[in-house]
């Protein structure tokens, strides 16, 4: 009964901190109470429920119900280090990152490929680097071998590559099987009128189109229609009570000519069917990303069960933002600084990048040190530049 009411502490503090509970945050909290490794099967299904029983109060209910339970729980420091990985099977931990070509690796890629690289070498199984590039509108050409470089050295050359332009063909199929399933269908509103009547929870006309019609329009905007005229729509649920959530946009036309591509497509997906259609396809079981990706994680789910793929749905996790005070990690930025000779290249040592890190002699080994310091939690973190390169000084001897 103890126990149980810890769980239920540790619960409403990480919903009242964070939103909503995990239950990877929970399981942690108890370790730090004196729960050993070899319990964890047996307390599994309790927090599973109790994380679920949380996320649905209000916001005032959780803090009536923290307050009776308060003084069970401890009051420590964040967690350091790399939590145990929660549904993980050795040598089936298949992680990924996804950079886009606007510019080459930066200190903030490398936080975020850290946890998810350092799991699947810790478990076993494989680690991708995914290029997302299926706006041909922000694509800085040489990112493409830069960061294929940059990766491979990152991870000893444990990281398999991969290019979402080279992929398009695959993200058409899915677009037929959602349409087919009723998910998904082509607007041709006019976007204001639309973006009204999504605020007021109501349907576009759009959205009564049968199979037939949605497949007929399809190919139109795959041949006819011109930028803006459609737009690929998933069908959700318009009383979300988060609008961005209702009706999203799931492909679009841009006939901007690509780098690789050039003008062979015409209809591009956005990032929520791209990444939803790789990670199914290449089995992703743990996705650990920044917490700004949220809604984004909320919207994949919920593509994974139109589709017919909810028990293929990856555990997630979310890490906070590690703001440097004064050290820009914005590619524009540094891109536009580089053009105006403000800096030299990309490895100008004044620059975050890896190209500057790996010239000034850091090692993979200190970055990923690094990582494990910071630990993973929600919570942002503000560094000055001197500080983090002490610490990155420090882990590289």
């Amino acid at each position: 009964m103890k126990l149980d009411k810890k769980i239920l502490a540790y619960a409403l503090k990480n919903a009242l901190e964070h939103e909503e509970a995990r239950e990877n945050a929970v399981l942690n909290s108890l370790f730090h109470e004196g729960l050993k490794k070899n319990q964890v099967k047996k307390v599994m299904k309790k927090i599973q429920q109790t994380v679920n029983e949380v996320n649905k109060m209000t916001q005032i209910r959780r803090e009536q119900e923290f307050k009776k339970l308060e003084k069970q729980i401890s009051h420590r420091k964040e967690r350091k280090g790399l939590p145990i990985l929660l549904n993980s099977r050795k040598g089936k931990v298949i992680t990924r990152m996804s950079p886009s070509p606007s510019g080459p690796l930066h200190i903030g890629h490398v936080l975020t490929i850290g946890p998810n690289f350092l799991y699947v070498k810790k478990y076993g199984g494989k680690f991708y680097i995914r290029i997302e590039d299926t706006n041909p509108e922000n694509i800085y050409p040489k990112a493409y071998k830069m960061i294929k470089d940059e990766s491979k050295w990152l991870t000893n050359n444990k990281a398999k590559v991969i290019i979402q332009s080279d992929r398009i063909a695959i993200y058409y199929k899915y677009i037929e099987k959602l349409i087919k399933k009723k998910a998904a269908y082509i607007c041709t509103c006019n976007p204001e009128k639309f973006k009204q009547l999504i605020l007021q929870g109501k349907a576009c006309p759009c959205r009564k189109k049968t199979t037939t019609e949605n497949l007929k329009e399809w190919k139109k905007m795959l041949k006819t229609y011109k930028p803006g005229q459609a737009v690929l729509r998933f069908k959700s649920n318009l009383r979300d009570k988060n609008p961005a959530m209702r009706d999203f946009s799931l492909a679009r036309i841009n006939l901007t000519s690509h780098p690789l591509q050039k003008k062979k497509y015409r209809v591009w997906p956005l990032m929520n069917l791209a990444v939803t259609v790789d990670d199914i396809e290449t089995k992703i079981s743990h996705v650990i990303r920044g917490k700004d990706h949220r809604d984004n994680a909320k919207r994949q789910k919920l593509i994974y069960k139109a589709l017919g793929k909810i028990k293929q749905y990856p555990y997630v996790a979310f890490i906070g933002r590690l703001n440097f005070k004064d050290m820009p990690i914005s590619a524009s930025k540094m891109k536009q600084g580089i053009k105006e000779g403000e800096y030299k290249g990309w490895a100008d040592k004044r620059l975050p990048t890896v190209a500057s890190l790996k010239k000034q002699g850091y090692k993979p080994e200190a970055f990923w040190k690094f990582v494990e310091e910071q630990g993973i939690n929600e919570v942002d973190k503000v560094m000055e530049k001197q500080e983090f390169f002490k610490l990155l000084s420090q882990f590289n001897k």
